[in-house]
């Protein structure tokens, strides 16, 4: 199930994989649908529709507990898909992977799991100052429940994190670090290598958000070293409500599990119930069946394009797309780190986002405003909100110059 593209040396041939996107034949107010919402959610090739219709039509029955034939094909399905995912990600066994409902469930697992097991009163948790909601409120539910402490580490105004500072936060109370791989409001990607060692150099685990990175960069999490890593399927064009929690093998042999009912148990009596291995014992319940064989097809989709290649085409849109929006009177980026992924985050002075998005979306162009789940990075950047277009492999410069041009006319409105 991989594209039909071709695989050139260096360049992506943009326009055919355009035309694996049905819903970017869309009009939007009569006119094209210029899409650039990727951090939000990214939207489906044909092939990842394609193959939750034939699931549902050939294969749809519940998994690991039937016998008859869909049942045996739904199961070899989810199976394949989880071995999919374990390749993508350069885990040393499928049995690291974890199916949950995206990035957000798949860090509250971590943390009421690990986090509760490990952090007493008075230890500290890590975090960054540029995390997404969903790596701050776990952790804090956990240092509330404990008494325990969180840190942050700060960032440079380029949107760099201090990585002295962060090897300053690191004590021996400290009980994990849990950072984004890329920040989904800055665009900045974070050396996690770096960070890794320097916590490991003194015992301590750690959480990476990749719930930008998955779709943009190759990520190999042995190479990494890191103990847990995350992300949402649909920000790597397959369905909603399916994620992945990778966690090292001894890790997850460890840590009790993190919701009680079907399929995550050995056997169960009124007196004792034993629990399954992982990843099962993890995945409690009925699992998004459709959506773990959907990631497995987008996954397919991407390696078949080519990170690398995608990679490529990305930096020479940012790159553009830097250049094009900072010719543009009164408009400033925020995020201007050296290693940066597809985000273009900016404000336009004297004009709200919320109105930079409502008029861009007239000229058929949709962007995302307001804090981004990051309402302490926007303190931080002395801001309420912000104005994001974020990229994917479908963009095009072409694309980027509407954007430029739309924001020309609101300037127009308002200036």
């Amino acid at each position: 199930m991989t594209s039909t593209i071709p695989l050139t040396p260096t360049e992506l041939d943009v326009n055919r994989v355009r035309g694996e996107f049905p819903v970017l034949r869309t009009l939007v107010h009569g006119k094209p649908l210029i899409y650039l919402d990727n951090a939000a959610t990214t939207q489906k090739p044909q092939v990842v529709l394609d193959r939750l219709i034939r699931y549902y039509m050939e294969e749809n029955a519940n998994v690991h507990r039937g016998v008859h034939l869909l049942s045996e094909r739904a199961t070899d399905a989810y199976e394949e898909a989880r071995r999919t995912v374990a390749r993508f990600l350069h885990a040393g066994d499928p049995k690291e992977i974890v199916f949950v409902r995206g990035t957000t469930e798949a860090i509250n697992l971590v943390a009421q799991t690990y986090g509760r097991v490990h952090v007493r009163q008075g230890d500290e948790v890590i975090i960054t100052v540029m995390e997404h909601h969903s790596n701050i409120v776990p952790w804090q539910m956990v240092c509330d429940e404990k008494g325990a402490r969180l840190r942050i580490v700060p960032m440079t105004d380029e949107g760099e994190l201090r990585l002295d500072a962060y090897e300053a936060l690191l004590f021996p109370r400290t009980r994990i670090v849990a950072v984004t791989h890329v920040s989904n409001a800055l665009g900045t990607i974070n050396p996690i290598r770096q960070i890794v060692d320097a916590a490991h150099a003194r015992g301590i685990p750690v959480l990476v958000d990749g719930a930008q990175a998955v779709a943009h960069m190759p990520v190999d999490v042995q190479a990494l070293d890191c103990d847990f890593y995350t992300f949402s399927g649909h920000k790597l064009f397959g369905p909603t409500g399916i994620g992945v929690l990778y966690g090292k093998a001894a890790l997850l042999d460890e840590v009790p599990p993190y919701q009680g009912g079907g399929d995550m148990i050995s056997s169960v009596s009124f007196e004792r119930t034993l629990y399954n291995v992982p990843p099962y014992k993890f995945e409690a319940g009925t699992p998004n069946i459709a959506g773990a064989v959907g990631l497995g097809a987008a996954i397919e989709y991407v390696e078949g394009v080519g990170l690398d290649r995608i990679g490529a085409h990305e930096r020479d849109l940012v790159a553009y797309g830097t250049r094009a929006l900072g010719g543009i009177p009164g408009l400033r980026l925020t995020g201007t780190a050296a290693e940066k992924g597809g985000i273009l985050s900016f404000v336009l002075d004297g004009v709200h986002p919320h109105d930079v998005g409502t008029i861009l979306d007239r000229e058929g162009v949709a962007i995302r405003t307001g804090h981004h789940c990051c309402q302490p990075l926007m303190a931080r950047l002395g801001v309420p909100a912000t104005s994001r277009a974020s990229l994917a492999l479908y963009n095009t410069r072409e694309e980027i110059d509407v954007l430029a041009g739309a924001l020309a006319k609101v300037r127009e409105v308002f200036v």
